[in-house]
């Protein structure tokens, strides 16, 4: 009987595949939090060219 068992908890692989999912996701993450970042600057430098453009458009200074 416990060698029933035994091999039924070895055959079981639902735990690896949650912890599998789980290591996408983190990976995932990472790479969306490094693609936000790195886009950040870039971003921010656009922004202030169109709100400077915007404000000598309108005659702002």
């Amino acid at each position: 009987m416990r060698i029933n068992i035994l091999n039924k908890v070895r055959k079981d692989e639902s735990g690896a595949t949650a912890i599998e999912y789980g290591l996408i996701a983190a990976l995932v993450s990472v790479a969306a939090i490094g693609a936000l970042t790195a886009m950040g600057g870039s971003l921010n430098t656009m922004f202030s060219a169109v709100s400077t453009a915007l404000k000598t458009a309108v005659g702002g200074s």
